[in-house]
């Protein structure tokens, strides 16, 4: 019943994991401390540094890099929509902009939606993405500084002026506006970085596949914002106070996620009902580009908890859980990183009558299982090797003792502080007290006192624990050792 029980209650707490991805961030801070001084950790981006990492959205309209800007200090909710616009991507006009206002994403990254390919860039560079981020969440002033100066190379250079698909204003002496040349139809412009402004700039972590070989500003289909403007993070809420040095969104300034503070935000949710409570919440760091995520669900059975976390830049994958009721708990949890190939996997429990576990770790082809029990007679435990390696070793009110062989064949027993060794012609003690003799007729070997025996009686033995061991594949699987389970499978 605890396996069954195990595996429901995990189930829920997925479940949550799945349909709550993040919180939505509707309310913001008037001015965080970025805004009037830089906030972040370390020291603060140079102005050739801001440079590089605004130089492949610089010559934007100005209202999509308000969005832009917005969006990139929610890196994680970037990549879910991403993810849901490819996912949905028979919705076009009304249809579309009616189900992105039902998800629970910032209203920048809601805006983003009508710009699929800028989504897409965001989504597919997102250590940039994060860079950007955070540079506008503790340096927005000085970021806006970039983006002009950017602008003003790209004009004297020539690559920057008005046609039929955007307008170029010289505002001041400082600002020039980019605006779309008509209202209800944006253009997204295609540029080379290392051309288009006279001074080549190489942004680290950016990369695109449609690079224009020119200086030229190239220009694909124009997006229809109309249907967007009935929702209130439509096109034409969004602008940039060039001279505030911030984002517009509606009449106010914008500095995007009020929960990021030094590099590090997060979110949760809690639901609490006649029949128990349910959280949720998400986590992520800019800085080591790590995704986490968890959930736990509570109620009169008993308490289920889950959680994965990801880094993208090192491929390692993680997920874990954990049931706990009136007959005991039980934990499960694996990891996997493809880069190196390294795999682990583990399930452990513990009821009134004792504890319990199976793990398996492999990495370059080796692996290695175990399998461990404790109750009130004592302990047990073994583990087997992909290589041929294998062992166990018990303790008890009896004493302890342990058998083990070795990969190439080697076998070794060991009770009391007695050790024996057999190599292929007869076991030998290699430690401990020498037998004395005894009557004719008697045997002190290994085999008759129970070690290195080669087979296993159907009743309970020094190393089955009363319940038996099960298979190596079964371990592999997480299976417990005793009590059935519902372990994890890969």
């Amino acid at each position: 019943m605890i396996g069954t029980f195990f595996k429901q209650s995990l189930s829920v707490a997925m479940s949550f994991l799945l349909v709550v991805r993040a919180v939505p961030a509707e309310a913001q801070e008037p001015a965080p401390p970025g805004a009037t001084g830089y906030s972040g950790q370390g020291v603060p981006l140079s102005a050739a540094e801001l440079q590089q990492l605004a130089a492949p959205i610089a010559l934007y309209p100005d209202a999509l890099i308000a969005q832009i800007f917005g969006a990139a200090t929610f890196p994680d909710q970037v990549t879910a929509a991403s993810t849901w616009l490819a996912q949905n991507n028979s919705l076009t006009g009304t249809a579309l902009t009616q189900a992105v206002d039902m998800q629970p994403w910032d209203p920048s990254v809601k805006a983003l939606s009508q710009f699929p390919s800028v989504l897409g860039d965001l989504a597919k560079n997102l250590g940039w993405t994060s860079s950007l981020g955070e540079a506008y969440s503790t340096q927005a002033a000085d970021l806006m500084s970039a983006v002009q100066t950017l602008r003003a190379q790209a004009k004297t250079a020539g690559n920057l002026k008005s046609g039929s698909q955007i307008t170029v204003v010289q505002q001041s002496p400082q600002v020039i506006v980019i605006q779309p040349a008509n209202p209800q139809v944006v253009y997204v412009p295609q540029y080379n970085p290392t051309i288009v402004y006279g001074t080549p700039y190489v942004t680290p972590g950016y990369s695109t596949a449609a690079v224009v070989a020119t200086g030229l500003l190239a220009f694909g289909v124009g997006i229809a914002v109309g249907a967007a403007v009935s929702n209130s993070w439509g096109y034409s809420y969004w602008n940039c106070n060039w001279h505030g040095g911030a984002v517009v969104y509606g009449s106010s300034a914008y500095y995007g996620n009020s929960a990021w503070h030094g590099g590090v935000y997060g979110s949760s949710v809690t639901a609490v009902g006649p029949y128990g409570a349910a959280r949720v919440g998400t986590a992520y760091n800019p800085s080591t580009g790590t995704y986490a995520r968890g959930a736990s669900v509570s109620n009169g059975y008993g308490t289920a908890k889950a959680g994965q976390a990801y880094n993208p830049s090192t491929g390692t994958y993680a997920q874990g859980g954990s049931v706990s009721n009136a007959y005991g708990t039980q934990k499960a949890g694996q990891a996997y990183n493809p880069n190196t190939g390294a795999y682990a996997a583990t399930h452990q429990a513990s009821n009134a009558y004792g504890s319990y576990g199976s793990s398996v770790a492999s990495k370059n082809g080796n692996t290695a299982y175990t399998q461990h029990q404790t109750t009130a007679a004592g302990s047990v435990g073994t583990v087997q090797t992909s290589a041929g390696g294998k062992g166990a070793a018990a303790t008890g009110v009896n004493g302890s003792a342990a058998a083990g062989q070795a990969a190439n064949g080697d076998k070794y027993a060991a009770a009391n502080g007695n050790v024996y060794k057999n190599s292929g012609s007869g076991w030998q003690q290699t430690q401990g007290q020498k037998p004395a003799s005894h009557p004719s007729g008697a045997t002190t070997s290994p085999e008759s006192r129970g070690y290195g025996a080669q087979t296993r009686t159907s009743g309970s033995t020094a190393f089955s624990g009363g319940g038996g061991w099960q298979s190596r594949a079964e371990s592999a699987r997480g299976a417990a050792s005793r009590g059935g389970g519902g372990g994890w499978r890969r």
